[in-house]
């Protein structure tokens, strides 16, 4: 009996990779429906395989229904905690879902994933363009209300400096001195949140954008990984700025800009903003 139910294991199991191949080709030529009857065939056959709802989720996702992409990206998390796709995809369905926080951090988590696997990949792009995106509209949300208060805050202090000095002088206004400093320390206090240059330090030398996952090279130069991979990759194993041989082993991660890039975004979310 053994036997004969691992060699039914074995036949479901190809014909299930038989209908994910198949779905494949459907989702190439943008046949949606198809497609997920396709992975849903698959899915039925072997249900443990978390390609198969990732799958099915990327055509939920061209189709904007956010809450079955959720739904199979939590499937395929539980049976794969590494998959790059599935935090992914999550992600995107809980920014798209009005979840902010929550599909930030599931972005951040596929990005971490991705940049273990494969740092130079396309995808390790893509998931940082979306989480950028959804940093920024984090941080503008942030912004408003942070404007509001302070706006309120000092239409409260310079009534209670008119009321302090009518106590004090009843027939004088408030010193316009006293108010072009409160005005000051308003203005410094929103200064936070007014866009300006990124720090030079904290930009890649070939990019000219901010670091993302910044190396280092025995020359000493700073590096977006993924970019001087590509060009040790295409143009020549050299250093782009001293000419030096360089091979991809002796990239180091900088973790001292990565930390710094990472304390200037805190302070700076308007800096997340894609060019």
């Amino acid at each position: 009996m053994a036997p004969a139910a691992a060699d039914g294991g074995a036949e479901s199991q190809r014909q299930a990779d038989r209908l994910k191949q198949e779905g494949n080709a459907l989702f190439r030529k943008e046949r949606l429906s198809a497609a997920i009857d396709a992975y849903t065939g698959a899915i039925t056959l072997c249900p443990n395989v978390a390609v198969y709802w990732t799958n099915r989720a990327l055509c939920f996702k061209k189709r904007s229904e956010w809450a079955k992409v959720e739904a199979d990206c939590r499937t395929a998390i539980q049976l794969d905690s590494q998959s790059v796709k599935g935090h992914y995809m999550l992600g995107l369905a809980l920014v798209n879902s009005q979840r902010l926080s929550e599909g930030i951090k599931a972005l951040e988590k596929s990005l971490e994933l991705g940049r273990g696997a494969h740092p130079a990949s396309y995808m390790v792009e893509e998931i940082w363009q979306e989480l950028s995106k959804a940093k920024y509209i984090e941080w503008e949300g942030l912004s408003r209300e942070r404007a509001s208060q302070l706006q309120k805050l000092k239409v409260a202090c310079k009534q209670a400096l008119r009321n302090y000095n009518n106590l004090s002088y009843p027939a004088a206004d408030a010193p316009d001195e006293q108010l072009d400093e409160l005005e000051e320390i308003f203005m410094k206090a929103a200064k936070a949140d007014t866009p300006a240059e990124v720090p030079d330090h904290l930009c890649c030398k070939i990019t000219l954008d901010i670091f993302r996952d910044p190396v280092i090279t025995p020359s000493g130069v700073t590096y977006e990984r993924a970019v001087l991979l590509d060009h040790l990759q295409t143009v020549g194993k050299f250093d782009p700025v001293t000419r030096e041989a360089l091979e991809p082993y002796q990239l180091v991660p900088n973790l001292a800009i990565k930390e710094a890039v990472h304390a200037f975004l805190s302070e700076h979310g308007w800096a997340y903003k894609i060019r």
